[in-house]
């Protein structure tokens, strides 16, 4: 009932703001474009950030656990650095652990089976008796990857491994070869690539020790830790750290994610994709600050004519701070609705997930807001000129 008395007071008494930009049609509407062009560049920039970031620790927020050992020379979970199996077995002995499993992740040849091309693919391995991540998909399967030579396939791999996936759906037996074994596609799940991860296969402990070998068996790139239910997770991360060479991390889950985040999050793509958001924004206070002049400038004896009838500086102010704000949420939805087009095709696209994120979404009308608010304090300048003896 609240909404509807003010819509009816909106269309009875409209603010002063909107009847300035409602008299000059054609500007207005130039001015919401360009917004929304603008904030559609932002939320571009902004999605890709996010895909990148979100994309990289897509299977660092599937993972099952409450500690995480990881090498201190590690920057990144895939890039090389491992520590010694029996750190693990040496965390596990402190009060409050309940149990202790690897986490193999490891590149590997993936050989097409239709055009027998090679590319690179995410070999994930943990122990099938102790599985340590959280997708029912996997879970279901847990008795294929048991079987030897026998992997799991990402559904959302890129298109370059080959239709797997479908092929799997229709019911084929698809085989392929890696680390020169002949190997099994058993089942078909769902995790997501990236902008830097082409794909990604499951399997168990030992068919990892098949593929690799027992020197890359010992060698571990994640411990993860669960512990008892009693148990307080800092006194235990804190007597975990002191029971481990200074050379592993010990990590809760948040931080392993935060950890990931911090390292793309200065890569030059990262630093890229803040500049896009830069530009588009640069362009937008341009666009809406010009818009804004223009009408104070048209309209300028008849703010000198409201400053003779008493109107304050502050009150015309307050009037041109209505018209920004007017103009960015009208530039604003249509650039929130043509974006959440724009990730939807680029998801489907590029395999990589894409979904407009509500965080997202919050920040892009916060930017776009301060766009207006920033163009109308530029612009507002030109109200001192409006002196009221001009109207004599």
């Amino acid at each position: 009932m609240k909404i509807k008395n003010l819509l009816k007071r909106f269309s009875k008494e409209p603010p002063l703001g909107w009847a300035q930009l409602n008299h000059k049609k054609v500007r207005f509407l130039v001015a919401s474009v360009a917004i929304a062009f603008a904030d559609i560049m932002i939320f571009t920039m902004l999605g890709f950030k996010s895909s990148m970031f979100g994309g990289a620790t897509n299977l660092h927020k599937q993972l099952r656990g409450d500690l995480f050992l990881v090498s201190n020379r590690s920057q990144l979970l895939t890039d090389g650095q491992t520590f010694s199996r029996r750190h693990l077995y040496r965390a596990e002995a402190v009060d409050g652990v309940a149990s202790a499993s690897p986490l193999y992740l490891s590149y590997r040849d993936w050989v097409n089976p239709w055009n027998k091309k090679i590319t690179n693919v995410v070999v994930i391995a943990f122990d099938p008796v102790r599985p340590v991540i959280d997708l029912p998909e996997v879970d279901r399967q847990l008795e294929q990857i048991k079987l030897p030579d026998t992997i799991l396939f990402d559904r959302l791999s890129q298109p370059i491994f080959g239709p797997v996936s479908e092929s799997f759906d229709r019911g084929e037996t698809i085989t392929t070869e890696i680390s020169g074994r002949r190997i099994k596609v058993g089942g078909i799940f769902t995790l997501g690539s990236t902008i830097f991860i082409e794909g990604h296969i499951i399997t168990s402990d030992l068919n990892y020790l098949r593929l690799f070998g027992a020197d890359r068996f010992d060698r571990l790139k994640l411990g993860i830790l669960h512990l008892e239910p009693n148990a307080d997770l800092a006194t235990v991360q804190r007597n975990v750290r002191a029971s481990l060479p200074k050379d592993i991390q010990v990590m809760t889950h948040q931080e392993l994610i935060e950890f990931e985040e911090e390292y793309w999050a200065n890569v030059p793509g990262g630093i890229l994709f803040n500049f896009g958001v830069i530009m588009g924004f640069t362009i937008a206070v341009v666009v809406v600050y010009e818009v804004l002049y223009a009408d104070i400038n048209d309209h300028l004896k008849e703010y000198a004519t409201l400053k003779a009838m008493g109107y304050s500086d502050r009150n015309l102010l307050i009037v041109v701070f209505q018209e920004a704000i007017i103009m960015a949420v009208f530039g604003f939805i249509p650039g929130f609705s043509g974006s959440v087009g724009i990730y939807a095709l680029l998801g489907y696209l590029n395999r990589i997930p894409l979904p407009m994120r509500a965080d997202v979404a919050l920040q892009v009308f916060v930017i776009t807001v301060l766009i207006g608010l920033i163009s109308a304090a530029i612009a507002s300048k030109k109200l001192r000129s409006a002196d009221p003896a001009e109207v004599f």
